[in-house]
């Protein structure tokens, strides 16, 4: 008989294990926090851009010697605000601008990684996630940088929702949304620097989308999505984790593995939005319309 309470309690006993434990659960607590916008907007490419860009920023603040944290955070908030900036003043349409720019990010950030002689573990690290290397010092500048993300959605969460669905409506009733909009960007830029120890930057915008994209299929209201989302990205970090550790996989790439598979449970089996349901309710109406 399998010992399934061996199996999550085993692992434990090692600190980097518990240090990543609480690492998952702030990643999915934040990234399906905001990733609830990032879906009801349609800005799952400007995470991308943003966890990209921050690669810039890694990489100057390793060569300078400074906080690899606020090195990422710098890039991306200013990749952010560049971004908006750019789309609105520039008349270049959101896509291309967002394109120009993280490519260019990026690219600087592997520019400079490319001088160092001694850069492939600590950076590249960055690139592909390691939960396990997690400090407690990573964990409280992940903690503080959440935090404050959570706090700022809960303070402004009305105007948020109300730019999210309708900005021209919004506008109208005298919120500024162009604030809004540059705000989001920003929490955006902070979640994309909490995530990356834990599952890189070429997986985290999959812990800021696919939680909530299977909300989504779920339920309709957006503070729903975010708790649910919320619930689904806990899930999906904590299983993936413990995935990780026994199958003796890369810890990022196994908690995105979950989320995806749940999300395609989901897509299939969600009772209103499901595919599954969409073809009962298609081939019950035809049997109506063919019946006598």
């Amino acid at each position: 008989m399998v010992d399934v309470w061996g199996w999550f309690a085993d692992p434990l006993e090692f600190e980097f294990m518990q240090r990543a434990l609480l690492a998952v659960v702030l990643v999915g607590v934040v990234s399906a926090v905001v990733g609830a916008f990032v879906v009801v907007r349609g800005m799952a490419f400007i995470g991308d851009a943003l966890a990209h860009s921050s690669f810039a920023g890694v990489a100057i603040a390793f060569t300078l010697g400074t906080s690899i944290y606020l090195g990422a955070l710098v890039a991306a908030v200013l990749t952010a605000l560049g971004i908006g900036f750019i789309s609105r003043r520039g008349r270049l349409r959101f896509d291309t601008t967002i394109g120009v720019l993280f490519v260019g990010a990026f690219a600087l950030g592997i520019a400079i990684v490319s001088r160092q002689e001694n850069y492939t573990i600590d950076l590249f690290s960055f690139v592909f996630g390691q939960v396990l290397g997690v400090s407690w010092g990573d964990l409280a500048v992940m903690a503080v940088m959440g935090l404050v993300v959570i706090a700022l959605v809960a303070v402004f969460y009305k105007e948020l929702l109300f730019t999210a669905y309708d900005p021209i409506v919004a506008a109208a009733a005298g919120i500024p949304t162009r604030l809004m909009e540059y705000g989001l960007l920003i929490l955006l830029a902070v979640s994309t620097v909490v995530a990356l120890q834990a599952v890189g930057i070429v997986l985290v915008i999959a812990m800021l989308v696919t939680p909530s994209a299977t909300a989504s299929l779920l339920v309709r209201r957006l503070h729903h999505i975010i708790f649910v989302g919320v619930a689904l990205s806990l899930v999906s970090s904590v299983i993936g984790l413990y995935v990780s550790y026994h199958a003796g996989i890369a810890s990022g790439a196994a908690i995105v593995l979950v989320a995806t598979a749940l999300f395609t449970v989901a897509l299939f089996l969600a009772p209103r939005r499901g595919l599954l349901s969409r073809w009962l309710l298609d081939r019950s109406r035809r049997l109506e319309r063919a019946s006598p």
